[in-house]
């Protein structure tokens, strides 16, 4: 058994892809396996170590076997093969309910420790949670390590909001252009109004004095 663990091992090392026989379910099995492994680390999971180690060595063999299918099959492996994933899918499922529970009961017992770990795990949908993670690591920043997710998140925001504050800027200066044009316009205009009236007046002007030069000549006459 330990051989064709090794074995397994090594093949996985060096494929670049998970098995493609039925491979809605086992990319789920097979993506998820390594990180239900490192469950071993946290207190809460000590105690199910053989199980989780039990899982894992299943699931490698199950990869293997994947393998073979791929080179080779017929309906009797193929079928085999299936119902050995559907078996692996429960147990991934319950370590996955468990863990989201696990979530849970940390923030409620403030067990700050098991949170950061669980959150860093990759088996929760962080970015589901993420309103949630961000306002408990707030409320409680000085019992919790930022590193890993919450300092992505926190970076992540820190880019968003100085892409925002930037499109407001340039909105802002836009604006700004858009403003100062319509004061040009108003201010030529003004300008284009004012010289037409003074030419209107220095031609009614001359006018003016065009009359009264004629006047005197007829009362000179």
């Amino acid at each position: 058994m330990y051989k064709l663990i090794l074995i397994t091992l090594v093949v996985t090392f060096l494929s670049a892809h998970n098995p493609t026989p039925y491979s809605a379910l086992g990319d789920v099995i097979y993506d998820n396996v390594s990180k239900i492994e490192t469950l071993k680390q946290i207190d809460s999971y000590k105690l199910y170590a053989d199980d989780i180690n039990k899982y894992t060595s299943e699931v490698y063999e199950a990869k293997a076997q994947g393998y073979e299918l791929e080179k080779a099959a017929t309906s009797k492996t193929k079928k085999e093969y299936l119902n050995r994933l559907r078996a692996l899918s429960k147990t991934n499922d319950y370590f996955l309910r468990s863990i989201n529970n696990q979530y849970k009961e940390s923030m409620k017992k403030d067990n700050f420790e098991l949170f950061w770990q669980i959150i860093n795990s990759g088996l929760i949908n962080t970015y589901k949670n993420k309103k949630e993670i961000i306002d408990y690591y707030y409320k409680h920043k000085e019992n919790i390590n930022s590193a890993g997710v919450i300092d992505n998140f926190l970076e992540e925001d820190a880019r968003l909001k100085a892409t925002k504050d930037l499109q407001k800027k340039y909105y802002k200066s836009k604006k700004q252009l858009e403003v100062e044009k319509i004061k040009r316009i108003r201010e030529n205009d003004k300008a284009a109004q004012k010289r037409l009236e003074e030419d209107l007046q220095q031609d009614l002007n001359l006018k003016k004095a065009e009359i009264r030069k004629i006047q005197r000549k007829e009362l000179a006459d």
